[in-house]
């Protein structure tokens, strides 16, 4: 994808990149470390694509 983009395919990727974020540590401690992992799984730019 080149430089230009749509504000709202814009808006998504900032979106999704806030989403993209470890568990809190304090989360981990509290659950006893059954919670790891987030229920939406960790998204990689390269790997996986947003739907337009």
């Amino acid at each position: 994808m080149g430089r230009y983009k749509p504000l709202a395919y814009k808006l998504r990727l900032a979106k999704a990149g806030k989403q993209n974020r470890p568990v809190p540590a304090w989360i981990i401690l509290k659950t006893m470390g059954r919670v790891r992992s987030s229920p939406k799984s960790r998204r990689h730019w390269r790997r996986s694509k947003l739907k337009d």
